[in-house]
């Protein structure tokens, strides 16, 4: 049995002003030479639990013991034994690769020949030594991963905390990130790896599953999705331009627990011991995932929210051409080619994917799309208007919701959205229904007041997608809408673009989050700045070689082949 690295006895946390504890009454152990993963929604209290173990917050009620070492007399030498990577990019950004190493080595005291024989250990297993020079904030989101994991190991911890590591990674460096780790577990370190991302859980050894500060489970993941066996369905046979409508119906049937879009198809949790509705097509059982799991355990998601187009008219665009147009868009910085040649279509009330991986040219795409970007060659066109030529008029029928929370964090939730509202053109009385009914609509009422900055991650998204919304865009820009949002938050959002689709509006998306991409209609698969796959789901998982393969297989498979090297 392998030993155990932290020991957490009936530990409680709350802070200040909260009404409810961030944990409550939380035990468990971490054993060397495993992965755990701390999984749950936005608030459950992950960050917390991983800052006290280590040793930078004090539980309220409770032990915990890392390394034999109580984590408030001892947390300095428990900081000598662990690694910790926090949520947020935590390095210098104005620094190279090189210079962040050398400052926590410094920090770390790790000097002399140590030093170098750790550097180049380092840069070897994260794969950047050819960076060294590259200043950190240029990096990809996936090679600050790497940076922000090789800091960590700059003294070889017992113990490796890793909080949210993958977010805003795409599937090719999140794969990498968990081979990385699985070398360190072979090594015999410990490993707690956070995240809301649930396909993760299914990979560790054991999960630590909060909600709301509660444990719900701890165990291996089979032992969770054993509980919805027999009750996941996947439902083939439905006309494409049917999914939407028919998974909305679905959502309000009282035995349905939970829905997805994959593919062609969708994927229903049925509640124990209740039918499945009577639907159109065929349904076959499919084996559970940890999601459906989750899913489950928590009672299931509300319904499709209607609200949102209940009062919309239907969009109506006078050119019969395509809604969003892209004609040899070509952007250079320099020498650097960003984005070559990228050729596409986009038709009315299409949900249209821009996949990729870090760096690969999507977001250039993306803001020149948005008109956020001029255009080196080529041309943009949304709603039979060009973006070069008309970029004013053509804004006003575009809504744009931005990767990074972009609003004023200083202005509270309603004035943001009094803000955007009027940036839109919408003044006097319609400009206060508006706001009034995006915080309605959003469940914002309890945030009205408190400054954006302030919001918890899910509800920064849902303030960013009501304020893009406020003036019922025809065309609707969402880059990254769900990054590091929880799955609950994932399905909201979803059901609200799933009816604006309904509508006659017209969705681009980028993601890296594959079963979101399974929505898609069409996706571009962009790589090295030029389209170099364009299909429904189904179509770029059968253009893999494997029609049964998951789209986050094929998206690796189609990228492989693309550049010509071996997996990983």
């Amino acid at each position: 049995m392998p030993e155990n690295l932290v020991s957490i006895e009936a530990v409680s946390k709350t802070f200040p002003g909260a009404q409810v504890p961030a944990l409550n009454n939380i035990s468990g152990v971490i054993r060397a030479g495993e992965i755990y993963g701390l999984v749950g929604a936005d608030g459950a209290g992950k960050t917390t639990l991983l800052r006290l173990m280590a040793g930078l917050l004090v539980p309220d009620a409770g032990r915990i013991t890392v390394t034999g070492l109580d984590s408030v007399t001892k947390s300095d030498l428990i900081h000598e034994r662990i690694g910790y990577m926090p949520q947020r990019f935590g390095l210098y950004e104005d620094l190279s690769v090189q210079e962040n190493l050398r400052l926590y080595a410094d920090l770390r005291g790790v000097t002399g020949e140590a030093r170098a024989e750790t550097f180049g250990r380092l840069l070897r297993f994260t794969g950047l030594a050819p960076f060294t020079k590259r200043r950190a904030g240029a990096l990809s989101g996936g090679m600050k991963q790497k940076l922000g994991l090789a800091c960590a190991l700059i003294r070889k911890p017992q113990l490796l905390l890793l909080d949210e590591p993958s977010v805003g990674v795409d599937p090719l460096s999140r794969r990498e990130l968990w081979k990385m780790v699985g070398d360190l577990v072979d090594d015999g370190i410990g490993v707690v790896w956070s995240t809301a991302y649930l396909d993760e859980a299914e990979r560790c050894d054991t999960v630590l599953l909060l909600n709301e500060g509660e444990l719900l489970h701890d165990g291996s993941p089979g032992e969770l999705t054993g509980r919805v066996e027999g009750r996941v369905y996947l439902i083939s046979g439905i006309a494409e331009e049917d999914r939407r409508g028919v998974l909305a119906g679905c959502l309000k049937h009282e035995a349905v627990m939970d829905g997805v879009i994959q593919g062609k198809k969708l994927r229903l949790l049925v509640e124990e011991g209740k039918n499945l509705p009577d639907l159109p097509g065929e349904a076959d059982l499919a084996v559970p995932r940890f999601e459906d799991a989750f899913i489950d355990i928590l009672g299931g998601t509300e319904g499709g929210n209607p609200a949102l187009t209940a009062d919309m008219k239907s969009v109506r665009i006078s050119d019969d051409g395509p809604v969003i147009e892209a004609k040899g868009l070509t952007k250079k910085f320099g020498s650097f080619t960003a984005a070559d040649n990228i050729t596409f279509e986009v038709g009315r009330g299409e949900v249209f994917g821009l996949l990729g991986p870090n760096g690969a040219g999507k977001s250039t795409a993306f803001k020149m799309m948005c008109g956020l970007l001029q255009p080196t060659a080529g041309r943009a066109r949304v709603a039979g208007l060009d973006l070069k030529t008309a970029t004013s008029k053509a804004r006003s029928r575009i809504g744009y919701m931005a990767q990074k929370f972009s609003l004023y964090g200083e202005l509270s939730v309603q004035q943001n959205l009094e803000f955007f509202a009027g940036i839109y053109g919408l003044t006097g009385r319609e400009r206060r229904a508006a706001t009034e009914r995006m915080i309605d609509i959003f469940d914002l009422e309890g945030y009205a007041s408190t400054s954006a900055i302030l919001l918890p991650p899910g509800f920064k998204q849902r303030l960013a997608l009501a304020s893009s919304l406020m003036h019922e865009p025809a065309v609707l820009f969402l880059d990254e809408p769900t990054s590091g949002v929880d799955p609950l938050t994932r399905r909201e959002f979803w059901n609200h673009i799933n009816s604006l689709v309904e509508r006659g509006v017209t969705i681009m998306v980028t993601t890296h989050f594959m079963d979101e991409a399974e929505y898609c209609d069409r996706i571009a698969l962009i790589f090295r700045g030029q389209v170099v796959a364009t299909g429904s789901p189904d179509e770029l998982k059968s253009a893999s070689g494997a029609p049964d393969a998951s789209l986050e297989e094929a998206f690796i498979e189609l990228i492989e082949r693309e550049s010509g090297e071996e997996p990983v």
